[in-house]
């Protein structure tokens, strides 16, 4: 990823700017110091510190979005040589040929804020609209916990590890700016909590959600969304098992009125 043609080591960054959602894209590209095991985080914080393009010109620090900076918060999501992933685990010696430019693009599925940054507001609407999490009422102590057994554990582990960085919605077909489709994501979610001994006393309201327009009905399968998963959710696993529970409460609803 050393681009050979320069005075010095040096990666070539190329960036898809926008000062605002109305506002003309453009591209600009930057000459990083090259350092080893560095991540596209370490080059927009240089670039941010020395904003002048490769013809030159100096220009406005780059937006884009981070927290942890470890794969944990799920912020600093955006498109890298044309795949969703998290830019502060992709490391520049890994990504592409030696010597091709870096390109960095914001995410098309959520509302652009600018630049690199795009408002994420609907994945976590949607978590609240499933009711994605336990409901425990108070803050005082209600004492132990229901016992969660061993295999139970193992089963809800993996899918706690979601993140909420979206890069399954950028991945599938299915979610576009314009429908109600949840996601993966969300319906990953409704299965971990749908399976906690507490949890579960939301179920039917969160399957009830998922029988409704944008629910789990709207998955096509393509299966994108495990392949760019970060932390290798089974996330087609979770939705048949969602599909199968919303069959379940649909059959029983019907029989019960």
């Amino acid at each position: 990823m050393i681009a050979s043609n320069t005075p010095s080591q040096s990666i070539i960054i190329r960036i898809r700017r926008q000062d605002g959602p109305s506002a003309p894209s453009r591209w600009e590209e930057f000459a990083v110091p090259y350092r080893p095991n560095m991540n596209i985080i370490s080059c927009l914080q240089w670039i941010a510190a020395n904003p002048r393009t490769t013809d030159g010109k100096d220009t406005t620090t780059p937006v884009w979005d981070a927290g942890c900076l470890e794969e944990v918060c799920g912020a600093c999501t955006m498109v890298i040589n044309g795949k969703v992933r998290q830019s502060c685990s992709a490391l520049v010696d890994k990504l592409g040929a030696p010597g091709e430019p870096i390109t960095l693009e914001p995410m098309t599925k959520f509302p652009l804020v600018r630049d690199l940054f795009v408002d994420r507001g609907r994945l976590f609407n949607d978590l609240k609209r499933v009711k994605a999490w336990v409901p425990i009422d108070g803050t005082y102590d209600i004492g132990q916990g229901p016992p969660v057994s061993q295999a139970l554990q193992e089963e809800r582990y993996p899918l706690s590890r979601c993140i909420s960085c979206g890069c399954c919605l950028e991945a599938c077909p299915q979610y576009t700016p314009t429908n109600k489709f949840v996601g993966a994501a969300v319906i990953s979610q409704v299965r971990l909590f749908n399976d906690h001994p507490t949890g579960k006393a939301l179920k039917k309201e969160r399957l009830e959600a998922m029988m409704e327009e944008g629910g789990v009905a709207d998955c096509g399968k393509a299966g994108n969304c495990v392949e760019v998963c970060p932390k290798d959710i089974p996330l087609l696993e979770s939705i048949a098992a969602v599909q199968r529970q919303a069959t379940v409460h649909a059959i029983k609803s019907f029989f019960s009125k």
